[in-house]
């Protein structure tokens, strides 16, 4: 059985990181240290950046300029590929709908043929239970909740026993209980083998309930970083906005919530039989 506990979590730097789409940069000059162990939420609008900065950090895509680091080797270079294991979570959970939850979590292992079928089982095993999904090995993906999806998903990343794990939005979709559920599961995770974890999310009670540090981005730029409670105090005013943007009914014009009416000319004729 896979030994979590031998587990360490690695250092990532990002350096100046810059990334432009048809002439429209998206990330502009990001940089940012994460230590050992760490929980590192990055937190921001949808639109900020998120989601391709984190598809620098997994290499999915490569930047224009600037670095990324794993314990101070380059994240493309051989050494650090064949040396350090990152793993991701996606936003929707990206499980195989025809697979069950066990064949869900050894794919990995089971398509590389990297262990026998008897130690992937106990493999699997080990890491449901770490998640709280205990006995849901022959469950098929569409017995269970949303919460239970994202548990799985988190599973799957952790049969490679990664280093770094990133996240990304693992909130989404969830109601709260659900999402409190996924938070203890990322606490617990970085407690229980020591894996330094990466959040991309724009969640605000995920971010300041579990992270040990928060970064916010917003246009492809990070504002500020630190630790929880001095983001809460962050003096900046796009900051204060973003922190306690609200849905509030006075703020809403009455006709902000009517159809419009199509003009006359633009309506609809019957159907010709």
């Amino acid at each position: 059985m896979t030994d979590f506990s031998n587990q360490q979590g690695v250092s990532l730097q990002v350096r100046g990181l810059r990334k432009s789409y048809d002439g429209h940069e998206v990330l502009k000059g990001v940089s940012f240290e994460v230590s050992p162990g760490e929980i590192f939420v990055i937190m921001g609008p949808s639109g900020s950046g998120k989601t391709v900065l984190l598809r620098h950090l997994v290499g999915l895509e490569m930047p224009d300029a600037g670095d990324i680091l794993i314990d101070g080797q380059a994240l493309q270079a051989p050494d650090t590929i064949a040396r350090y294991r990152e793993a991701m979570v996606f936003q929707s959970g990206a499980l195989f709908d025809s697979l069950t939850v066990g064949e869900n979590v050894g794919f990995y292992l089971a398509e590389h043929h990297l262990k026998a079928p008897g130690e992937i089982s106990r493999i699997v095993s080990a890491t449901l239970e770490l998640v709280g999904l205990e006995g849901t090995q022959d469950k098929m993906p569409a017995e269970l909740s949303g919460g239970m999806k994202k548990r799985v998903a988190i599973a799957r990343a952790l049969v490679v026993e990664p280093q770094l794990i990133c996240y990304d939005e693992p909130t989404s979709e969830l109601d709260p209980l659900s999402s409190v559920a996924i938070a203890g599961v990322i606490v617990n995770l970085n407690r229980n083998i020591h894996v330094t974890s990466l959040i991309v999310s724009h969640d605000r009670d995920l971010a300041f309930g579990i992270a040990d540090r928060i970064a916010v981005i917003n246009e492809g730029r990070i504002l500020a970083i630190g630790l929880p409670n001095a983001i809460k105090c962050n003096p900046d005013p796009w900051i204060q906005r973003f922190l306690k943007a609200t849905v509030k009914r006075y703020e809403i014009a009455r006709e902000d919530l009517q159809p419009h009416e199509a003009p006359e000319k633009a309506q609809l004729q019957p159907a010709i039989p």
